[in-house]
């Protein structure tokens, strides 16, 4: 065991784990464009929320799967223009 170690830092969050605004409009069923990495979009529909809003579900289009988002895990999540 380190002996100098601050553990309020090692506790601490390494990114805000507070939803955009835009991600507590969001609702099942609702179409998004999923930003991942610069460069890298996809389509997908939203297919459930938390009830904080702090991790989406999105089925992504193309038959590429489902995909679990966390609001820390850095990426976008844009409602679709109709």
């Amino acid at each position: 065991m380190a002996m100098y170690v601050n553990h309020e830092e090692a506790e601490a969050a390494l990114r805000p784990a507070e939803p955009a605004a835009h991600w507590k409009n969001l609702k099942q069923g609702d179409r998004v464009r999923v930003r991942l990495t610069p460069g890298f979009e996809t389509g997908g529909e939203v297919d459930a929320i938390t009830w904080d809003h702090t991790a989406v579900w999105v089925d992504l289009d193309g038959g590429r799967g489902r995909i679990l988002l966390h609001c820390s895990d850095g990426v976008e999540i844009v409602p679709q223009e109709e």
